[in-house]
């Protein structure tokens, strides 16, 4: 099936002049190119994760051993897309050391951006996509991603919630494919999940 531009343009969800390398929560989203359902797919409410979607888990888990100053606190792969919480951490030992080029004083440790943590899980996970399927330079993920700003417990136990319900609500998901052959399925009780993290935390 092909993607529907209309149906799958959102927002820029960057705040103007927000500083998204300063100790927070995040929830990400991230999109594969063209939506295709390469990650694994949804069986009895259940998410089967495909090799790339292993690929994409493994990777995720990875982020906190290349930037020290990040914590990864849930994940979830479906079929076309992921959802993840990023925590950027106050501790000042943390981020990647550019090199000062003299190889005596030590300069002080960069603090990653948001964006840049993203950068990295993006190419990785790429990286080893296409080696597998002899596709190199191929797109695996949408240019951009999303994220909202988690401003306090409520708002993190909600995403947690929102994280662990995703693979049931797959089913009337509007990233789901199939969506308009769905009608007969099962909905386990839940309501359709938004088009976009901004309506799902009515921003």
């Amino acid at each position: 099936m092909t993607s529907n531009p209309d149906k799958h343009h959102r927002r820029s969800m960057r705040l103007k002049d927000y500083d998204y390398s300063q100790p927070g929560a995040y929830f990400i989203t991230i999109c594969t190119h063209n939506r295709a359902c390469i990650l694994g797919e949804v069986v009895n409410g259940e998410m089967q994760l495909s090799q790339y979607g292993n690929i994409a888990n493994e990777n995720w888990e990875d982020i906190p051993g290349h930037f020290a100053n990040v914590e990864i606190d849930g994940l979830v792969v479906m079929p076309n897309h992921i959802h993840g919480i990023i925590a950027l951490t106050d501790d000042r030992r943390g981020g990647e050391t550019p090199p000062n080029g003299k190889g005596t004083e030590t300069v002080p440790l960069r603090r990653p951006t948001l964006g840049r943590i993203v950068a990295y899980f993006k190419y990785q996970t790429t990286k080893s996509i296409n080696r597998i399927r002899h596709t190199p330079g191929d797109r695996v993920w949408q240019r951009s991603y999303y994220e909202h700003v988690i401003r306090n417990e409520s708002d993190l136990a909600q995403t947690k919630e929102y994280l662990e319900n995703n693979p049931l609500r797959w089913e009337l998901d509007e990233e789901n494919p199939n969506i308009g052959n769905n009608s007969q399925l099962p909905n386990h009780g839940l309501q359709p999940t938004p088009l976009s993290v901004a309506s799902k935390f009515g921003l």
